[in-house]
């Protein structure tokens, strides 16, 4: 699965953050364990589990951590690494979150939206094959969702002996198809799951779901004006290549794995209208030049700054090889067909296995998707999905059936990838918070009688609750 996102990793690592103020209990100083035993030791006494670092934050104990997991869950003996761990510390005797971003683990301290709702501690996980959390010699074999869904179990398995009460598992975007897989997977071990704008790409040649999408998100009028200027990008290709050239030739940029400078060049372009509707409103338009009396320029800084020219490089692909890999393999990659383009395209959407070095044998599982599908829609139980109204990637979405129990799907009416309980409309935003701390052990009695009077237990944090705004490389859920 691919297309375009530019927001800072720690966005996706945070997707989900809570955004409102005015909540009603305030974060108190984080409690040591009755034993009387400090709460590292305790968490350094698991077997495999070493410190690398100890973050304070004003009424948490962070701690980055590695723990040794098999490179193998079948064949524990063939092997093993080390996998970071983030422990954002309250209380042993608050709710626990789960939180996976499905990329590399944040060694900051942030706070996701179900751990503010809750006033819970947090651990986070890094996805296996994300540096440094890849076994040496990397067998790539071993990286699917079931292995992760077996990373996550250990973890969880480990730090339920000392975080006893409820815990919940979230993650957004590919962090939420990591928490809805590892439920799939280990269905006893959560008491909840909230996925923020987790795909669903079942079948992954049929992606019409995607063009039907792209005909009627937003108004008319910018999308007409995005096509044009991604058009124009096309139709100026050898000026704008040219600057592109010397931009590599500055930054020290190679095309290896990607193949040339050309083939680069027109998946930035390609992916320039989905990344805008990924991390934009309709309000952005005004910003997007007009195609017709543009200079080269400004339509090379369009492109730039929404899809990233820097991407497609060796240097932009390399953090990103096992998200790659696993879309090659497993998760899918939606296409688009993108008629307004004619003629001018010269690969089209390119599949992930252009994104992957060659000397990586990749081979798709079609059944896996499916699989996880049909599971979700017959045996889910407290299972949250929220999804944001004009993002691209909620064209596919998790679906709940006649069996379902106590799940739901909302959709947060004009938001993007960003979506979150917080942007839900005012009776869905309580009803989903009533169902957060119901699943957590900690709704209050007036809660639990009207789920309307649901409300966060943490006032917010403009540090910890941050949603960072830098830009990233394009490419991912």
């Amino acid at each position: 699965m691919r297309k375009a996102l530019r927001w800072l990793l720690t966005l996706v690592v945070l997707i989900g953050t809570v955004s409102a103020a005015g909540s009603t209990a305030g974060a108190a100083t984080a409690a040591e364990p009755a034993t009387g035993t400090d709460i590292k030791d305790r968490i350094l006494a698991i077997p495999g589990m070493s410190l690398i670092e100890e973050k304070p934050y004003p009424g948490y104990r962070f701690f980055v951590l590695n723990y040794t997991q098999p490179v193998d869950h079948r064949h524990p003996e063939k092997g093993t690494f080390k996998q970071r761990v983030t422990l954002l510390h309250k209380d042993t005797n608050r709710p626990t979150v789960f939180f996976t971003s499905g990329y590399n683990v944040s060694t900051t301290p942030r706070r996701s939206e179900p751990t503010a709702i809750i006033d819970g501690n947090q651990v986070s996980l890094e996805y296996r094959f994300f540096t440094p959390s890849r076994p040496d010699p990397a067998n790539w074999s071993k990286l699917d969702i079931w292995q992760g869904a077996g990373d996550q179990h250990r973890v969880f398995t480990a730090l339920k002996k000392i975080y006893a009460k409820n815990w919940l598992a979230t993650g957004g975007s590919k962090g939420g198809m990591t928490a809805t897989y590892y439920e799939r997977f280990y269905p006893r071990d959560m008491d909840g799951i909230v996925a923020y704008v987790a795909p669903n790409d079942v079948v992954n040649k049929e992606d019409s779901a995607y063009d039907r999408f792209f005909t009627k998100v937003g108004t008319k009028e910018c999308r007409d004006k995005l096509n044009a200027v991604q058009r124009e990008a096309l139709v100026r290709r050898e000026p704008l290549e040219a600057k592109y050239q010397a931009a590599a030739a500055t930054e020290g940029y190679t095309f290896t794995t990607v193949g040339s400078l050309d083939k680069a060049y027109e998946a930035v372009v390609l992916d320039y209208v989905w990344a805008f509707w990924q991390y934009s409103l309709v309000a952005d338009c005004e910003a997007i030049p007009v195609a017709a009396t543009a200079t080269d320029q400004e339509i090379y800084d369009s492109i730039d700054a929404i899809s990233g020219f820097s991407f497609y490089t060796d240097q932009g692909l390399g953090t990103y090889t096992p998200y790659y890999y696993q879309a090659g393999t497993e998760l899918g990659s939606p296409d688009i067909k993108q008629p307004h383009l004619g003629n001018l395209s010269r690969y089209g959407y390119q599949p992930p296995r252009n994104f992957v070095p060659r000397d990586i044998p990749m081979h798709f599982k079609p059944w896996v998707m499916d699989d996880v599908d049909s599971w979700v829609r017959h045996n889910a139980r407290r299972m949250m999905f929220v999804y944001g109204q004009n993002d691209p990637w909620g064209a596919e979405q998790f679906r709940l059936g006649r069996t379902a129990r106590d799940s739901y799907v909302y959709v947060a009416p004009g938001a993007n990838h960003g979506a979150n309980v917080a942007g839900l409309v005012a009776e869905q935003k309580a009803k989903a918070t009533a169902s957060i701390l119901k699943w957590a052990g900690v709704a209050p009695a007036a809660v639990q009688e009207d789920a309307a009077k649901a409300k966060p237990l943490t006032t917010y944090d403009a540090k910890l609750d941050k949603r960072d705004i830098e830009r990233e490389p394009t490419l991912r859920p």
